[in-house]
């Protein structure tokens, strides 16, 4: 179930490498840590975890998707989220999770 447990941080954008690349935020470690600690077993299929996410007057469902190399969540930022919102490459915003 979707919206239980609220986590609030800021965090930077950037967009991965390949052409016209996905942006993404990762989530600060002890953030993710708490999250996985309390959540790892409702996670699909590559780390994936079901979350609600906020940021400014936009709010969607998504997932976040656990990187083992930075040990950390990556939030995915749909385009259109970033439009209506202004969220550019390398900015930090602030973000909330409900998981």
């Amino acid at each position: 179930m979707l919206g239980k447990i609220p986590y609030e941080f800021s965090a930077q954008t950037w967009q991965h490498a390949a052409p016209g690349g996905w942006y993404f935020v990762t989530l600060p470690v002890d953030v993710s840590t708490e999250i996985r600690a309390h959540f790892k077993w409702q996670e699909e299929g590559w780390g994936r975890l079901k979350v609600l996410a906020k940021i400014g007057s936009s709010e969607w469902e998504t997932a976040i998707w656990f990187d083992t190399k930075r040990s950390s969540y990556l939030l995915p930022l749909k385009a259109v989220i970033r439009k209506k919102e202004g969220i550019e490459v390398n900015q930090t915003i602030q973000i909330t999770l409900l998981v």
